[in-house]
């Protein structure tokens, strides 16, 4: 799961080298916290937050077959 988050926001970005996926898993859930560079949060984020929910949207598809919540936190 953290290749298919970094795929997706790599080409988003301006310092690729900057990103960073880091996961806590719990028995009932699991969350992915991801770091950009504090000039690519725009970027990731989008207006109105619509990219990052189509990026969420797009990890939450893809950790559906999972038995866990996932969750994905976007910060610095």
């Amino acid at each position: 799961m953290k290749e298919l988050i970094q795929t997706i926001v790599k080409p988003l970005v301006d310092f690729p080298e900057d990103i960073k996926v880091d996961a806590i898993e719990d028995e009932t859930r699991i969350t992915y916290h991801l770091s950009v560079n504090k000039a690519d949060m725009g970027k990731v984020i989008g207006k109105q937050g619509r990219v990052a929910k189509a990026i969420r949207t797009v990890v939450y598809a893809a950790g559906s077959s999972q038995h866990k919540k996932l969750f994905l936190e976007i910060g610095e």
